[in-house]
């Protein structure tokens, strides 16, 4: 299959589950929320968010894998491929070993002395901190098998196990009401199961199908020159990664200081409507990112760097066609959703999709950077500013600054990140700036003037229920009008226009 259908085919994959697995995490939560009670959801939200902060570390280990294998992939370095496999399954063995074991020695103080949790459900809780450490254990070992298929380009299968693990977990939301023993303990159970089964899929598959992909570990394929090289990646990713998740977890913290739990609350939920759309750009990057470093380990240059530029336009470009719209009726979007909004949730909202969006415009030369390989300096001069905003917002909010201020300079930084991008990679990989300029960022301003006017005359002209709905409806066709007559080169209107033809053609043959 062409490079070009391959990419279209997965993100379409990737859209496809996403939208049917949103559906059903909202109402398998819904029904969840019921059988458990609003305490001992508690329970499993906060046990299992202690492990969860280490989350970013298997994010780490999964984009350090796909470099690699995508990497030499592009090189036919097929044997190698093999080694780099074994040596980060055998790593990430280890790593999963060392975090479960430290966290299992933790356990008596962090579910005893540090979370406050009801005398009567500490057993309980107990329990479920064990069974969350072995889903830890259990998703660290997944990863290397998920990288390998995201860097074969494999990205509807991955689709079609998460999509079945999204089923697999509203038929446990529908069954935990009838069970009669412990609710609480007989979730985290079952959740596991479906980890379980979802490691199964991956392994078995990989094995049947990828030559490189391996389940026991022989002694001579461990290399200590593999494994030192994935640490490296490993480690500098890891940071940035973690430089993220402080940043975010450490303003919670800092609002809450300053204004208590109910500002934690619309801070909350800001990221669950973050969460809710950013998928329209992660397919997009899922779907493209394997060729981008596959032409870098080709020595492909100036191919991985249009494809870079092509990953950050169609990325912002989708993600615009969407959260401009949803930023313009934030207000009715979140009174049709929750009965009570919490104060200041729509500037919360607002500002980290503004800010995500301008992290988006150079998003592909975060991925050239990956197949290049330099990223020491690269994570130190793009991540470390982030990780630094936490001071400055505790003065700000010391010295009498408002909520609104801390967002201004939590976007402008994400601005300025995605920016030093352009000269950064212009300096390390031969970019041309002012070619990524032309050609990437110059076509998305049509596109979000078009956004901007549509959305806001709909908000200010149409008075009807459920008006938000209509307005983004409008500008999701305004968009691809404006996209495909602003944004689109003439080369790549020619494509999308064999493509269909095509297709159109396929179809008519039977």
């Amino acid at each position: 299959m062409e490079p070009a259908k391959r990419i279209i085919i997965n993100t379409i994959a990737q859209y496809t589950k996403a939208i049917i697995n949103i559906c059903l995490s909202l109402y398998s939560t819904r029904l969840i929320l019921h059988a458990l009670n609003v305490s001992d959801y508690g329970i499993y939200s906060v046990v299992g968010g202690v492990v969860a902060m280490l989350g970013f570390l298997t994010n780490a280990l999964v984009i350090t894998t796909q470099r690699y294998i995508s990497y030499y992939h592009g090189a036919g370095k097929t044997d190698y491929i093999s080694k780099i496999f074994a040596n980060s399954l055998f790593l990430h063995i280890t790593i999963g070993v060392v975090i479960g074991s430290a966290l299992l020695v933790c356990r008596q103080w962090i579910v005893f002395d540090v979370l406050n949790i009801e005398t009567a459900r500490l057993q309980a809780a107990d329990t479920v901190y064990i069974i969350t450490v072995a889903m830890l254990f259990i998703t660290i070992i997944t990863a290397p098998y998920k990288a390998l298929f995201i860097a074969r380009e494999n990205i509807v299968y991955i689709s079609v196990v998460e999509i079945f693990d999204g089923v697999l977990k509203l038929v446990i939301a529908i069954c935990i009401s009838y069970i009669t023993i412990d609710r609480l303990i007989t979730y985290a159970w079952a959740m596991a199961g479906v980890l379980s089964l979802n490691l199964i899929a991956y392994v078995a598959y990989a094995k049947l199908h990828f030559q490189e992909s391996c389940i026991i570990i022989k002694p001579k394929q461990i290399d200590r020159q593999c494994i030192k090289q994935l640490v490296g990646f490993i480690g500098w990713t890891s940071y940035g990664m973690g430089a993220i998740a402080c940043r975010n977890q450490g303003t919670g913290i800092i609002l809450n200081h300053f204004f208590g739990t109910v500002i934690n609350a619309a801070y909350g939920i800001s990221f669950q409507v973050y969460g809710a759309i950013s998928f329209i750009a992660t397919s997009i990057l899922n779907a493209m990112n394997p060729q981008i470093l596959k032409a870098e380990g080709g020595n492909h240059r100036d191919d991985m760097l249009r494809l870079a530029g092509l990953e950050s336009k169609y990325s912002t470009a989708f993600m615009a066609m969407i959260s401009i719209p949803i930023m313009i009726e934030m207000p009715a979007i979140l009174s049709f959703w929750l009965k009570d909004v919490p104060d200041h949730t729509a500037t919360f909202c607002r500002f980290i999709i503004l800010a995500f969006l301008f992290d988006q415009i150079t998003i592909g030369l975060n991925v050239a950077n990956q197949a290049l390989g330099k990223i020491k300096t690269y994570t130190i001069i793009t991540f470390t500013p982030k990780l630094t905003l936490l001071p400055f917002f505790y003065l700000i909010l010391a010295n009498g600054g408002t909520i609104a201020a801390i967002m201004w300079t939590y976007t402008i930084v994400e601005l300025i990140v995605a920016l030093i991008r352009i000269p950064y990679l212009a300096k390390t990989a031969g970019l041309s700036p002012a070619s990524f300029i032309k050609e990437t960022i110059v076509p998305l301003i049509p596109l979000c003037i078009t956004l901007t006017i549509t959305g806001e005359l709909c908000a200010n002209v149409i008075d009807m229920p459920y008006r938000f709905v209509v307005t983004i409806a409008l500008c999701v066709i305004s968009g691809a009008v404006s996209g495909w007559y602003f944004s689109t080169s003439d080369k790549e209107k020619e494509f999308i226009k064999n493509l269909l033809n095509q297709r159109l053609t396929t179809r008519a043959k039977y």
